[in-house]
């Protein structure tokens, strides 16, 4: 599992991540809830290594991503897709996919190209192999996104605000293939703020504030009057959504009533 004891990261003299803790078991889908700055996008940067801690312990199936070394075993296991796509711009959608499996994994080359041409099919890019990112919709990259990080056949998949950048149409696109994986067993930590969807693939729902965890719940329970709602930080957070919005199958006004 991915296991998250205790971390403490600042930047400079502010406090990002107060002593979080948290853990994903194999076959969990488990979303990071909270508003902007609360430090959802740091948590995932400091479980694949992107940045160092200040304090705590972050281990990947027991692999402490604090010694270089077992962090190179632990990038391994786990695949991250990011907000902004980060595509290599001068590299085909293909050679994207492939590139990390083949230096990184060392499998051959027909190997990776056959895998990959089958996960761009599974997305609905089978057409789109030889394209460059510039020549794709912000949908369509980030859908290529998601194959690269699938290629490296994780045990993962880290999502941080993977449909920030995108327009609605766009956003339903790539929902619904994480949705898809979702079903299909793949361990997932996600960072968003589409709350519905949350509701409809999580299993557990964890809520930061400020930098510091202050629900971990399932889901059902997240929701409950009885439960997450009954945190007065939670329904603040709810009740800024638009009116219109909806949270297991309920406007949100009639949720926090």
């Amino acid at each position: 599992m991915i296991a998250v004891e205790g971390v403490v990261k600042r930047f400079g003299a502010h406090t990002v991540l107060g002593g979080v803790s948290l853990t994903v078991a194999p076959g969990e889908v488990v979303t990071i809830l909270g508003s902007s700055g609360s430090g959802k996008s740091t948590l995932i940067r400091c479980i694949n290594g992107l940045e160092t801690l200040d304090g705590g312990r972050v281990t990947v199936d027991g692999l402490d991503v604090a010694d270089p070394r077992q962090l190179a075993q632990a990038r391994r296991l786990s695949a991250t897709v990011f907000q902004l796509f980060n595509l290599y711009p001068h590299m085909t959608v293909l050679r994207n996919i492939t590139l990390a499996p083949e230096l990184v994994l060392r499998r051959p080359k027909n190997e990776v190209e056959a895998q990959a041409r089958a996960l761009l099919a599974s997305v609905g890019l089978a057409g789109k192999a030889d394209s460059y990112p510039g020549q794709l919709s912000g949908g369509q990259r980030q859908r290529v996104g998601i194959c690269r990080a699938l290629a490296m056949n994780p045990r993962y998949l880290l999502l941080d605000e993977v449909t920030s950048a995108l327009d609605p149409e766009m956003t339903a696109e790539v929902l619904a293939i994480l949705a898809r994986l979702a079903t299909q067993g793949t361990t997932m930590l996600f960072v968003t703020h589409e709350v519905e969807f949350a509701r409809r693939i999580s299993t557990r729902i964890v809520f930061l504030d400020q930098g510091r965890l202050i629900v971990d719940l399932p889901t059902d329970q997240f929701f409950a009057a009885d439960g997450g709602l009954a945190h007065p930080r939670i329904r603040q957070f709810l009740s800024k959504m638009a009116p219109s919005s909806t949270v297991a199958g309920a406007p949100v006004s009639e949720i926090l009533a």
